[in-house]
């Protein structure tokens, strides 16, 4: 397993703190935690679907919450009613929270629960003032048919 140490990075440069945190986030969580297993897919060209694995856990137990530009996916399994005895128990229902990092102007449209899976969509909405314009390139200007400086 690999680590990196970033320190010179943060010692070198000035401005760039967002990209070092960030390098440190994914070194971080490919150290870490696989549970629930997710899958990320691209559903339309400014639109996405986080589709987590949940087995076990009910609408009441989950909790989807966007902070700070993270979207964070939480969940806690309820008190069970009455004592059950298992023979085996392979469906893992241990508490878990798993962060995703939203670029900017991503937002989260909506999430549903449905046959064990938790669905989130999300878009990216660019605001008019921040897409790109096209700007018109003007002729020389004339006055009755003399170029004019």
């Amino acid at each position: 397993m690999r680590t990196f140490d970033l320190a010179p990075l943060y010692r070198a440069t000035v401005g760039f703190d967002q990209i070092a945190e960030l390098m440190d986030r994914v070194t971080a969580s490919e150290q870490g935690n696989t549970y629930p297993p997710y899958n990320i897919e691209k559903t339309g060209d400014d639109a996405w679907r986080i589709t987590l694995a949940v087995a076990g856990f009910t609408d009441a137990d989950l909790n989807v919450e966007v902070r700070e530009s993270a979207l964070v996916v939480s969940a806690k399994k309820s008190e069970e009613e009455g004592e059950r005895t298992f023979l085996h128990r392979g469906i893992a229902t241990r508490a878990f929270e798993r962060r995703f990092t939203l670029a900017d102007h991503v937002r989260v449209t909506g999430a549903t629960a449905e046959n064990g899976l938790l669905n989130i969509d999300l878009v990216r909405e660019v605001p008019e003032a921040l897409k790109p314009r096209r700007i018109e390139i003007a002729g020389p200007k004339t006055i009755e048919g003399e170029a004019v400086n």
